[in-house]
């Protein structure tokens, strides 16, 4: 199949750059990729994708890749959309649903990105790649790479949840732990870059994981037959997934594909213990502040500066959306909330959404009757540290209190818990 990208164009400045090439950065700041769309219309139809898999290579003429055979797949999407109406109920919603990313084969959201990113990277003959992560790109780039047949390093918070060490290692990757945070890994990938001969995974450092990520939007759209909702709700760390979203919103409404001119409103979400770019939209500036003191159990909000701040601050401008924390203290109540009233194994990251819906709607800036999205990025099996609870011992020899089983009450933990 021949790729209908036509070029890659600079975000900061429109800079045209070629696509048959290995592209990073321009002028330090990220990369679009381009397609023509008029032939992409011209050459896929609605009919067409209800008769392919349900990955989300199904939009294969809106991903990057010039042939099949470069493809890096382990069937990723289409992940299931679900109404929530208990959920909906405590916060005020009627309309309220979850995109679940739990399902995709790395647990995770990111399973979109890097199987992109890997793609492309396998379609340049790239051997040996690095990444600096919080936790689920490491897995996921792990992954891909395994699947490829490309050497991996990955780069870590020593206190990334344990669960994301291991499973990166498990794929064969190299794992090392930094003491910092994910801008210190960021740091050693980058020195490493000469000497060690690998290609930087990071977050908006090469143009493809936005690719990937923006099928969550092409698949959203498809589900809700072509309609879109009034608010989308997206745990922000890089924000990669925000801004690919918004990019393949408006290349369908180009294609005629919409059936209205609707857009959503993007909220990107953060904790308090981590907000750069809540503090940016609040103060009106383009882009953001390095965020000292970054701390929250949500380990994929917690990046203090992101390469394309200014993206995901254009997006959520432009589509008169927001931007907010959630209280840092609250996010596991979230994930129990979610859980115990949708049986929804929700993330912290997703939490800080639930918790965002609550506030929004407390303050009236989503009505009852909106429709309402938000992503659940990751499971909360990957967190077994914020699941932890004390929990009754029946002695086999003692008679069985009834009473207290049809009536106590497990306590749940609620204080911050670092990793």
């Amino acid at each position: 199949m021949t790729s209908f990208v036509t070029h890659l164009e600079s975000a900061i400045d429109g800079t045209k750059l070629p696509a048959g090439t290995v592209q990073t950065l321009h002028n330090g700041r990220p990369l679009w990729v381009r397609y023509d769309l008029d032939a992409v219309k011209a050459h896929m139809s609605k009919e067409m994708l209800c008769r392919r898999p349900a990955t989300m290579w199904r939009y294969r003429e809106l991903l990057p890749p010039q042939h099949d055979e470069s493809i890096v797949s382990l069937g990723e999407g289409m992940s299931a959309v679900m109404h929530l109406p208990r959920l909906g109920q405590a916060l005020g919603l009627h309309n309220f649903w979850v995109k679940d990313e739990s399902q995709l084969p790395t647990g995770s959201f990111k399973s979109r990105g890097l199987s992109a990113a890997v793609t492309m990277a396998n379609e340049f003959g790239i051997q040996r790649v690095a990444i600096p992560t919080a936790g689920n790109a490491g897995g996921a780039m792990a992954s891909y790479a395994a699947r490829a047949g490309m050497e991996a390093y990955v780069f870590m918070p020593a206190d990334t949840p344990d669960i994301n060490k291991y499973e990166c290692a498990m794929a064969g990757a190299r794992v090392f732990l930094v003491d910092g945070l994910i801008t210190d890994c960021g740091k050693i990938v980058q020195a490493g870059k000469e000497v060690m001969g690998w290609f930087d995974f990071s977050t908006l450092k090469e143009p493809y994981r936005i690719e990937g990520k923006k099928t969550m939007g092409l698949e959203l759209a498809e589900q809700f037959q072509w309609e879109l909702p009034d608010v989308i709700l997206y745990p922000t760390g890089g924000g990669t997934g925000l801004i690919g979203m918004w990019k393949a919103f408006h290349e369908l409404k180009e294609m005629g594909w919409l059936k209205s001119d609707k857009m959503p409103r993007m909220v990107a979400v953060q904790s308090e213990g981590c907000s750069p770019i809540v503090n940016a939209y609040e103060s009106g500036q383009r882009f953001a502040d390095f965020f000292d003191g970054a701390a929250t159990v949500a380990s994929g909000l917690r990046v203090p500066a992101a390469v394309g701040d200014f993206m995901i601050l254009d997006a959520v401008r432009a589509s008169h959306g927001r931007a907010v924390a959630v209280e840092e203290d609250r996010i596991q109540e979230f994930m129990r909330l979610a859980a115990s009233n949708e049986g929804i194994s929700v993330g912290p990251e997703a939490a800080a959404c639930v918790g965002a819906a609550e506030m929004l709607a407390a303050e009236g800036w989503i009505q009852p009757h909106e429709q309402v999205v938000f992503y659940n990025c990751g499971a909360s099996q990957k967190y077994p540290h914020l699941l932890r609870t004390d929990l009754p011992l029946l002695s086999k020899e003692s008679e069985i209190d009834w009473g207290f089983i049809a009536t106590g009450v497990q306590e749940w933990p609620v204080e911050a818990v670092y990793a």
